[in-house]
């Protein structure tokens, strides 16, 4: 949450707004969930934040508050200040354990200071003085000695230490990012790492002089099978898609749940006429399969999916190139679904 949220919720009038939060849920029959709290409770306290608009408008819509759109909303909304927040924990452990190892250092290069000096009071002593006590010498130096491997030894344990906690927050760093940067349905890249990504492609493909083509793939009479089966199956049917989705668009290309029932996917270096031959495998893959409802084994059917892609202009910005492969797929909706239609080919035929 944010920083003035997580104030209020600590402060005197943190149980009224947690009973208004709820109390708002229950008249909306939204399920007390704790990404739905979190969601509900920015709505409440921060109605004209850019979260609390956005849950105003799906809400004047009429629009149910499913599991998918609280995921939606969270992965848009939230992840940043969780982020940071997780970022800044990670950064303060990080920066107090290179603090214990600079303590250690600056201890261990003391302590071999120290025994620099004992040895040259020793060389001094045995050049000017007759009759040295070599005996208690040599006791001295074997105690200074004796010290500076001691020293070493815990600076090496110290480093070795740090070593593995280091590693720890590196990997505790990446975990945060992925969970950031994924779609929580579908595993799949959500819609701020595709936006991200596809900036990223579409710069390198025009630098490189290389082809680059945009899919935009969407589930066909989702809301109709929605309303008929429930939410719930809903979400077992776009994870179905995710999946065949995921497989085929392996790395290097891209996949990503650009929102509710749409999927996007980037094809680096790759023809238009290839990433058609691939969406007709997804097309037909999707279509292929006799669903069942999990709970009920009730029989749902086939599903089939619509797509539409554009490859890369000259000059073209990621946007233009997002605006015309989104054109194709509608060509393809209108012209009767459970189809694959290409920005190139409309041009072409025009």
């Amino acid at each position: 949450m944010s920083g003035d949220i997580e104030t209020k919720l600590r402060g005197p009038g943190a149980y009224t707004l947690a009973r208004q939060t709820m109390d708002a849920m229950e008249a909306h029959q939204v399920w007390p969930t704790a990404v739905n709290f979190e969601l509900w409770t920015h709505y409440v306290a921060a109605p004209d934040s850019a979260l609390g608009q956005e849950i105003a408008r799906l809400l004047s819509a009429g629009e149910a508050f499913t599991d998918t759109l609280a995921d939606e909303l969270a992965a848009t909304y939230l992840p940043k200040a969780k982020l940071n927040d997780q970022i800044r924990d990670a950064g303060d452990a990080l920066t107090k354990e290179l603090d214990a190892v600079s303590r250690a250092i600056d201890t261990a290069q003391k302590s071999s200071e120290a025994y620099g000096q004992t040895l040259a009071g020793a060389s001094r002593t045995l050049a000017q003085t007759e009759g040295v006590d070599l005996k208690a010498m040599v006791s001295t130096l074997i105690d200074a000695t004796k010290r500076v491997q001691r020293e070493n030894k815990a600076l090496e344990k110290r480093l070795s230490e740090s070593t593995s906690q280091v590693a720890k927050l590196r990997e505790h760093l990446e975990q945060v990012r992925r969970d950031a940067t994924t779609d929580g349905l579908t595993n799949l890249a959500n819609r701020k790492a595709f936006d991200e990504e596809l900036e990223r492609a579409c710069t390198d493909a025009l630098e490189e002089g290389q082809n680059l083509t945009l899919a935009v793939i969407d589930i066909d009479h989702f809301k109709t099978f929605n309303d008929t089966w429930g939410h719930q199956t809903g979400d077992q049917v776009i994870r179905y898609v995710a999946s065949v989705i995921g497989r085929v668009g392996a790395p290097p290309r891209f996949a990503a749940r650009y929102g509710g029932e749409e999927f996007a996917l980037i094809f680096p270096r790759e023809t238009a006429a290839a990433a058609v031959a691939v969406l007709e495998e997804i097309r037909e893959e999707v279509s292929s399969r006799m669903l069942k409802r999990r709970s009920t084994n009730d029989d749902l059917g086939a599903i089939t999916v619509s797509a539409g892609l554009a490859e890369l202009h000259r000059g073209e910005s990621a946007h233009a190139l997002m605006e015309r492969a989104d054109s194709a797929l509608y060509v393809s909706k209108r012209s009767g679904r459970n189809r694959v239609t290409s920005a190139e080919a409309i041009a072409s035929a025009a």
